[in-house]
């Protein structure tokens, strides 16, 4: 079995309805790549079948699934990246709201040596549908100002579109403690503390009826997890101050060769 080159995980809860052409899609764009390539789907307690319907599909690369009894999104991303094997690593949500074509040029950063490469839909390039009631647009722009500090910079966290240098991949899942829908946000804290610059992409992005995230009901819990998360954030370690050079007039001469008589 050729061992691949870049491993994608897709987290999924009750997907069973839109992940077979989401996976379709995935695995074709993945196999027009030229590269080893697999995905790794990890079934985030679903009751709908959705991990049967995979292991039961016939997909353009290799398919397996995790089972994830720890519910949320931050914990099935964080079991998918462990269980990766690949040089590169990154998830992508089951929706695949990104356009996929931006994987030739994330393929191409990470190999040029890029450790983080992440969608951005506020990148100036960027082709975004508009999107969603005008209240969870505006928490979105006070929740990016609010965090930027901690995630490398990043201006959009939450695009579901990351990829990785996978022993950073690994090591920074492992960090990870956030299982709701603000681990993002933990896991680019854990990259930039390490020192990986984090690449930022222009993406197609379109606006995907079904998402599991409301405003109403898990706005509190991102709050909370964001209070968690700074508080826990590493504090960044002082400068050494300057050493003062010797002042002559206060009698600090440089050490000369002593005289002989």
């Amino acid at each position: 079995m050729t061992t691949a080159l870049l491993e994608i995980v897709v987290p999924a809860r009750d997907e069973a309805s839109r992940l077979p052409d989401g996976l379709v899609a995935l695995g074709g764009k993945l196999r027009a790549l030229g590269v080893p390539t697999a995905v790794i789907v990890v079934d985030n307690g679903s009751t709908d079948g959705t991990a049967d319907l995979v292991r039961a599909g016939t997909w353009p690369v290799p398919v397996r699934v995790l089972e994830c009894a720890r519910r949320g999104k931050g914990a099935a991303v964080r079991t998918g990246l462990l269980a990766t094997r690949a040089p590169y690593a990154g998830f992508c949500d089951a929706d695949m709201a990104t356009g996929l074509d931006a994987l030739d040029g994330v393929l191409d950063l990470l190999r040029a040596g890029n450790p983080v490469v992440v969608g951005s839909r506020r990148h100036p390039d960027s082709a975004v549908e508009d999107y969603s009631h005008p209240l969870r647009k505006l928490g979105a722009v006070l929740f990016n100002r609010a965090i930027r500090d901690l995630a490398g910079g990043v201006s959009d966290t939450q695009c579901g579109f990351k990829f990785f240098s996978g022993p950073l991949a690994r090591a920074a899942a492992a960090d990870l403690r956030t299982d709701g829908f603000a681990f993002d946000v933990e896991l680019l804290m854990h990259c930039a503390r390490r020192g990986a610059a984090i690449t930022p992409v222009p993406v197609e992005w379109r606006d995907v009826p079904g998402s599991t995230f409301s405003v109403r009901r898990h706005s509190v819990e991102c709050l909370r997890d964001l209070v968690r998360i700074r508080l826990a954030a590493p504090r960044p370690v002082p400068a050494p101050a300057p050493v003062p050079e010797p002042d002559r007039a206060l009698g600090f001469a440089e050490t000369s060769e002593p005289q002989r008589a």
